[in-house]
């Protein structure tokens, strides 16, 4: 089978491997679309496990079963690569992207290639079915809007609250539709014009370029006050500074995305302390978080067919790696890797 082996953000070529072999429990998945993350072009994170296959919102078609499968061949699905054990004090806290076996575990290989063998553990922890009326293409939606969902959560987002989103890339945007399906203000800025625009059409309430970003233009948009909740979803410097001085009094700043490691972040904790300040973090989705968001697709709350701007075959993963690693004028970029 066709594969697409990662080496470095300008290196990821098509290999030819055999197709994985399953055992008692596992199916063989037919990959019929797999979306490009963000996290898959983050080189400081990936290029340390180089060479691999990536890809991890994998949707398609079940098309082998091993002996005591629950599920049948021809079954539309999409498949969770991290599984939380569901055991552990992580889990039991409901802290499942803490746990261990999330961190472990994974599909073989990733979701850019023609077929991925599905372990025992993710068939029985990480299988949701694909509703008649959901494309494949909407179905890769399911895992970043789940770790949306899950970061919104942490944060604990409300009707009336005042949201600060910083970066307006396929996370930024999720997270400004769910917190608009919640009744929130938001505020979404961003370096690129384009994807500001973008934010403005899928219901930020005002918009600010990230290049002339000022607190006092955050508190003229917003009745004199800084906001109540900021969601960072970009790991850059300038950013992080912004989310530090844009957070009102009893807020809370959300890291859902972080610089590269070696960069340090310097917190005014003293007025935090006195301001009763809050920043967090969130990591990943678990399993309620993915039902969560697949209902979210399914029953329309959240669309995500406006925010697909390229589908590609396996063939031009280097020029979908480069779309997505621009950031210029594309959102999400789908393969798909059954596709001839």
């Amino acid at each position: 089978m066709r594969a697409a082996m990662y080496y470095r953000n300008d290196d990821v070529r098509i290999e030819e491997m055999p197709k994985p072999k399953i055992g008692p429990g596992e199916f063989l998945f037919k990959v019929r679309a797999s979306g490009i993350c963000g996290s898959d072009v983050m080189e400081w994170y990936r290029i340390k496990k180089a060479p691999r296959i990536l890809g991890h919102e994998a949707t398609g078609e079940i098309a082998e079963v091993g002996e005591g499968c629950p599920y049948t061949v021809g079954q539309r699905v999409f498949v969770s690569h991290h599984v939380p054990c569901g055991e552990c004090r992580y889990c039991k806290e409901g802290r499942e992207t803490a746990c261990e076996t999330l961190h472990t575990t994974n599909f073989d290989p990733g979701g850019f290639a023609e077929y991925v063998r599905v372990p025992k553990i993710n068939v029985e922890k990480g299988v949701y079915v694909l509703p008649d009326d959901m494309s494949y293409e909407e179905g890769t939606f399911i895992e970043p809007l789940a770790c949306v969902v899950r970061g919104q959560r942490t944060a604990r987002i409300e009707k009336g609250h005042t949201v600060l989103i910083l970066g307006s890339g396929i996370a930024g945007l999720l997270h400004v539709k769910l917190a608009k399906s919640k009744g929130a203000r938001v505020i979404a800025t961003d370096v690129n014009d384009w994807r500001l625009e973008k934010a403005g059409e899928f219901g930020a309430d005002a918009l600010m370029n990230a290049k002339s970003y000022t607190t006092e233009k955050l508190k003229e948009l917003n009745d004199g006050r800084l906001a109540d909740r900021v969601i960072l979803c970009t790991g850059a410097v300038p950013a992080v500074k912004q989310a530090l001085e844009s957070v009102d009094r009893g807020g809370m700043i959300l890291f859902f995305a972080v610089p590269k490691p070696g960069v340090d972040v310097m917190i005014p904790i003293n007025d935090f302390w006195r301001n009763e300040v809050s920043v967090i973090t969130s990591y990943g989705a678990a399993p309620r978080d993915l039902k969560q968001a697949l209902e979210l697709i399914e029953n329309k709350t959240i669309s995500v067919d406006d925010m697909i701007t390229h589908v590609l075959p396996l063939e031009k993963v280097q020029e979908g790696f480069k779309l997505v690693a621009e950031a210029g004028e594309s959102l999400k970029v789908i393969l798909e890797p059954s596709k001839k």
